[in-house]
């Protein structure tokens, strides 16, 4: 009989596209706490219209914990203007974290946003407020 894999932590960094918008998200998929998580992108990565360096977030460089099943998003831009700013598409995050035994785990994720360049979507309007008609 095969041995069972063990329960650890198990930590990655995906990207999701949603009514064309892009975001970062840290996921544990894993059945135990992640520590000391760090995620290193490479090359540079700039989001919010290209006024943030998303490399050099805190949450990618001081995640002290991760909880099971916990994952955390965050907007990178419009994919539109990110993709008329000729900003990279093709990106390597390396992912590394300790277990709760404290063994260093790693992994290597590519992603090519540019699968994403030519994805039609249905803008939503944002409601406007009372003041603002």
């Amino acid at each position: 009989m095969p041995d069972e894999p063990r329960a650890e932590s198990d930590v990655l960094l995906d990207v999701d596209f949603a009514d064309g918008l892009l975001f970062l998200a840290v996921e544990n998929i894993g059945a135990l706490p992640a520590h000391r998580v760090r995620v290193r992108i490479e090359p540079a990565l700039r989001g919010l219209g290209g006024r943030k360096r998303f490399d050099r977030l805190a949450l990618f460089s001081r995640l002290e914990l991760l909880a099971p099943g916990k994952r955390i998003a965050v907007f990178l831009d419009r994919a539109a203007l990110y993709f008329a700013r000729d900003e990279p598409t093709r990106l390597t995050a390396t992912v590394s974290w300790r277990t709760d035994a404290g063994k260093r785990r790693e992994r290597v994720i590519r992603h090519d946003l540019g699968i994403y360049r030519d994805l039609a979507y249905v803008q939503k309007e944002v409601p406007r407020r009372a003041d603002q008609a």
